[in-house]
This record gives C-alpha cells, sequence and structure tokens, in this order.
C-alpha cells in the first residue's frame, strides 16, 4: 500500500469519516461523564473508610479483568446491540481510575482545612463542596484523563457489537485482508482513534487548567 491509495481512501470515504470519527468521540464523552458522576459519588461515599474504599476499588478493578468480548458477550443477551451495550461496557471500564483518583484526592485534603471551615459554621455539604472537591479536583480529573484513552481504544472493539465509531472501520478493513481498501480501511480508523485521543486528552488538560485555581497548577 502506498500514501496516494491511502490518500485516495480518505478523500473519498472524508464525510463517513467525519461522522464515524464524532460518533466515537461522543460515545466516549458521554460514557465518561456518566461514569465521572458515578464515581465521584461512590469516592465521596466511601473514601473516609478504609474497607469502604478497598470494596469500591476491588470491585471496579474486577470489570478490568474481563476481556472486552466477554464482557460485551454477556451485556448483548440482555441488552441487544448496539448503543446500549457499548455504552454500558464503557461506563463500567471507566470507574476504576475515577473512583480511585477521587478517593486519593479527598483523602489527601489536609484535616486542618475542613477543621477550619467546620469552624466558621460551614455544614458537611458546604465543606465537601466548596474546600474537599476543590482541592481534589485535579487528582479527580487525572483519573478522567486515564479513562478517557482508555475507553477511545476500548470503544474500536465495541464494533462486535455493532457499536457507534471508528471500531466499524477497522473491522470492516480486517475482515476483507486481501482487498485493496482492506489496510486503509483499518489503518485510517487506528490513526483517527490516536489522533481523537490526543485532541480530548489536550482539551482535558485545557479544562484543568481553567477549573483548577494557580496555587493547586503549581
Amino acid at each position: 500500500m502506498d500514501f496516494q491509495t491511502l490518500w485516495d481512501f480518505v478523500y473519498e470515504r472524508r464525510q463517513q469519516l467525519l461522522t464515524d470519527s464524532y460518533l466515537h468521540v461522543s460515545a466516549v464523552v458521554q460514557s465518561v461523564v456518566i461514569a465521572g458522576v458515578i464515581a465521584v459519588l461512590v469516592g465521596i461515599a466511601v473514601y473516609r473508610s478504609p474497607i469502604g474504599s478497598a470494596v469500591a476499588t476491588g470491585l471496579a478493578s474486577t470489570v478490568l479483568t474481563l476481556p472486552s468480548f466477554a464482557l460485551l458477550g454477556l451485556l448483548i443477551p440482555i441488552l441487544g446491540l448496539g448503543v446500549a451495550p457499548t455504552v454500558t461496557a464503557l461506563v463500567l471500564y471507566g470507574l476504576l481510575p475515577i473512583i480511585r483518583n477521587t478517593i486519593i484526592g479527598l483523602a489527601a485534603v489536609d484535616p486542618a482545612i475542613t477543621d477550619a471551615a467546620r469552624g466558621v459554621g460551614m455544614n458537611r455539604l458546604r465543606v465537601l463542596g466548596r474546600i474537599e472537591l476543590p482541592l481534589a479536583w485535579p487528582s479527580i480529573l487525572a483519573g478522567i484523563r486515564v479513562s478517557t484513552q482508555m475507553l477511545m481504544g476500548i470503544l474500536a472493539i465495541a464494533a462486535y457489537a455493532k457499536g457507534p465509531g471508528l471500531g466499524n472501520l477497522i473491522f470492516s478493513g480486517l475482515s476483507r485482508v486481501g482487498s485493496p481498501t482492506a489496510v486503509p480501511q483499518a489503518l485510517t480508523g487506528t490513526v483517527l482513534i490516536v489522533i481523537l485521543a490526543l485532541v480530548l486528552d489536550g482539551l482535558l488538560v485545557l479544562l484543568g487548567r481553567l477549573t483548577t485555581s494557580r496555587g493547586l497548577r503549581d
């Protein structure tokens, strides 16, 4: 395969590639948002309890021991094909880094700071929302970045369950090995996933700089 063949394929399929890229990013972002909400709530609930923290991270770690094909295979009979099993699998895979980093970030907050906040009349929820979570945010965001990068790759495998995104392009190319467009298809899908993952990570870095106080960044 030469560069011209690859370029011709990209140019001819540019509209479909844009659509698949959008669907890929959209599925990952939605899954990370759902996983983030669940994981942060779990982290808040257990971070003060060593046993609770161990159980939460242990259960989330168990999901990562399941191969993607196996998890999708378990979900398909229950949820069918398409978006539902794909997003469910992505959310489950995305929990661990965010739960772990939420627990680490909240546990690292200096007790003297929270004691001082309570001393001036702040209740538990206000201390959590205005003191603890902002201080833990860099750690939580680091977990979100890890989950995002991980899910970008896992989503490609979700083509097995007829999920959205660029995985369909890769699977289609691999299933047609020997045809003129097989390698361009698989290569284009793979490269686009890498590029999109880097772009998303860059946006999360920017989000961190915009939402983290200068003192915590430095």
